[in-house]
C-alpha cells in the first residue's frame, strides 16, 4: 500500500489498514496521552495481518503502553537533573547534549522521552533559548564534543540547522559535532544535498549517528541516503534499542549488524531499555541481553560489534553492561556508574501481557 503522508491519528492507522477497528478506542487512548506519527516509509513495511509484526511494534499504539511501573520514570536518566538552561543537557565533562528539536518524524513506543516530545511541546528550541544554550558551550572551554539531539533535529529545515552549525563553528573548542537521528530510515528522502550541506562543520568532525532496530529498516531507499551523508566525509555510527518481540533474538541483531557495516555504518550501541512510562511490554531482561551479546560475539567481528549499555536510572551515566552490572538475582542489579558508585537497578515487574 502506498501512503503519501505520515499516520498521526488513530483514525489514519485504521484506515490505512494497520490496525483494526476494534483497536481504535485503545489507540485513541494511548495518543491522548502519547505522540504518535508513522511516516509512509515505515508504514509500507508494516505486515498487515502480522499482530506480531516487528516494524509495527515500534511505532504502532498499545493499550500496554497505559501500563505503568513502579520504577519506570517520565525522566528515565535523568536529563532534568543535569540541564543547567534550556536544551543543555551536561552529563559528562567534555560533552553535552543540545536538544535542538521537539518533535520527531515517528514516535516510537519505547522512546524516554517520550513525555518530552511531541506537536503539543513546540517544534523547536525558541531562538532565545537557542542562543542561552550556545552561550553556555562557548562559555566552558572543556566541552570537545556537541550532541545534538530532542526529538529528532534532522526534521529541521536546512537553513536551521546550517545556522547551528556556523555558531558552532565560531566555538573553537567544539570539535566534534554529533547529529542523533532517526531521518535517514523512516523519512530517507529528507537526507537532501542541502541537507547534506547544511550538517557539515567547517574544520569539526561531524557524526550521524542513526538509530534503527531492524534489517528491514534499511530499505533501499534508506540506504541511498545513509550513502549521501557517508559521500559527505561524515562518520556514521549506530545506536538500537533491544526490544521485545522486534530484535530479541540472535538472527535478527546479527543481520542488522552487518547490513549496517555493509553500508559503512559503525554499529555503537545496543541499548537496554529505559525504565520509560509505559514500556515494560517491550523491554527483555538484562539476562536476555547479555545472552544475546555472548551470542554474537561469537557470530561477529568486532567491526559489527555494539556495545550494551544501560543509561542507569536517576542521570548516573551511561555504562556497558557486562562489565558493570552484576546480578543480585530476583531481577536486582548492582550497577557501578561511570565515578565508581554503585546503584541498585530493578528489572521488569508484572509488566502487561
Amino acid at each position: 500500500m502506498s501512503l503519501e503522508r505520515t499516520l498521526r491519528t488513530p483514525a489514519d492507522i485504521v484506515d490505512a489498514g494497520i490496525a483494526s477497528h476494534d483497536a481504535r478506542d485503545a489507540i485513541v487512548r494511548v495518543g491522548a496521552r502519547y505522540a504518535i506519527a508513522i511516516t509512509p516509509a515505515m508504514a509500507e513495511l508494516i505486515t498487515r495481518d502480522d499482530p506480531d509484526d516487528p516494524i509495527a511494534l515500534q511505532f504502532v499504539p498499545d493499550v500496554r503502553e497505559l501500563h505503568i511501573l513502579p520504577q519506570e520514570r517520565a525522566d528515565p536518566i535523568g536529563d532534568f537533573s543535569h540541564s543547567p538552561v534550556p536544551g543543555i543537557v551536561h552529563r559528562y565533562r567534555d560533552r553535552v547534549l543540545l536538544k535542538l528539536a521537539h518533535v520527531c518524524p515517528v514516535y516510537c513506543r519505547f522512546c524516554f522521552r517520550r513525555e518530552m516530545v511531541g506537536p503539543d511541546l513546540g517544534h523547536a528550541l525558541s531562538g532565545e533559548d537557542l542562543q542561552r544554550a550556545l552561550d553556555y558551550v562557548a562559555g566552558h572551554s572543556q566541552i570537545w564534543e556537541v550532541i545534538v539531539t530532542g526529538g529528532d533535529p534532522l526534521v529541521l529545515s536546512p537553513r536551521r540547522i546550517a545556522h547551528v552549525t556556523a555558531a558552532l563553528e565560531e566555538i573553537a573548542h567544539v570539535r566534534i559535532v554529533r547529529w542523533h537521528t532517526r531521518v535517514p530510515v523512516v523519512d530517507p528522502d529528507r537526507i537532501t544535498p542541502e541537507l547534506v550541506d547544511a550538517l557539515c562543520v567547517s574544520g569539526r568532525h561531524t557524526l550521524i549517528a542513526i538509530h534503527t532496530n531492524h534489517p528491514r529498516e534499511l530499505t533501499p531507499q534508506a540506504r541511498a541516503a545513509i550513502a549521501r551523508l557517508s559521500t559527505a566525509g561524515m562518520g556514521l555510527l549506530s545506536q538500537t534499542v533491544l526490544l521485545k518481540g522486534v530484535n530479541d533474538d540472535a538472527d535478527t541483531l546479527e543481520g542488522l549488524m552487518r547490513v549496517l557495516v555493509e553500508c559503512g555504518v559503525k554499529p555503537y550501541y545496543l541499548h537496554h531499555g529505559d525504565l520509560a512510562p509505559g514500556t515494560s511490554h517491550l523491554r527483555t531482561t538484562i539476562p536476555q541481553g547479555t545472552a544475546l551479546m555472548r551470542e554474537l560475539r561469537r557470530r561477529l567481528s568486532g567491526v559489527a560489534l555494539p556495545a550494551y549499555v544501560l543509561d542507569i536510572p536517576g542521570g548516573h551515566g551511561k555504562v556497558e553492561i557486562e562489565a558493570n552490572v552484576t546480578d543480585l538475582g530476583n531481577g536486582r542489579f548492582a550497577v557501578r556508574d561511570p565515578r565508581g558508585i554503585m546503584h541498585i537497578y530493578q528489572d521488569n515487574l508484572s509488566p502487561p501481557r
